[in-house]
């Protein structure tokens, strides 16, 4: 549960209220289900709901909706705050998410991404918001570094620009941004089984 913690505290580094959702599968027990919820509750969260939409639909989510609603109705919109201020350079944003959302001891960057980084400033970019690329499996680089953790650095190794849409976005570590598809598709292997009315081929 560290990693749900370690995003609770995130989340509320901007003033916002946080309603974690607890996902239920139909292995889970209700002791397994308690101990996120409690630990949800004990970080901040302020609420943890049950969620049994994949199963039962909407009205699965109905008791969820209604706490994200009471989140907001009780949270001030005077607390809200962004993590940065557009004001700074880009490496002050990159490093202020590493160090502050990731936990990383610091930012390294490639030869590539310190030349962009002159460039976009040249050009005026530099004060466009930042967003992050990198592995979904971790706070580090390393999808394998579960949990939450430490003594780890970031290393850019390019930034892309979406002007367009107003945003830098730096790729970190080994990832891909758009990822390949296969030729053929995977809902082909999808069924249910008529006599138990378990969904087949979805995992």
């Amino acid at each position: 549960v560290v990693n749900l913690v370690k995003h609770i505290q995130n989340a509320k580094k901007f003033g916002v209220n946080v309603v974690v959702a607890v996902n239920k599968f139909k292995t889970d027990t209700d002791a397994e289900i308690e101990v996120v919820r409690k630990a949800a509750l004990d970080a901040g969260a302020y609420d943890a709901v049950l969620s049994n939409h994949w199963a039962e639909g909407g009205q699965g989510a109905a008791n969820l909706g209604e706490a994200v609603v009471k989140a907001c109705q009780a949270n001030d919109s005077a607390n809200f705050k962004f993590l940065y201020g557009l004001d700074l350079s880009i490496k002050e944003k990159i490093e202020s998410i590493s160090r502050e959302i990731y936990g990383a001891d610091g930012v390294d960057y490639s030869d590539v991404a310190n030349q962009q980084i002159a460039q976009y400033e040249k050009a005026g970019f530099n004060k466009l918001p930042i967003c992050i690329a990198k592995t979904q499996y971790s706070f580090s680089c390393d999808p394998a570094a579960k949990g939450v953790p430490k003594g780890f650095r970031i290393t850019v190794r390019e930034i892309r620009s979406c002007a367009g849409a107003g945003f830098l976005y730096p790729i970190c570590g080994d990832i891909m941004t758009i990822p390949g598809l296969p030729t053929r598709p995977g809902f082909y292997d999808v069924d249910i089984d008529t006599e138990t009315g378990d969904v087949i081929g979805l995992f």
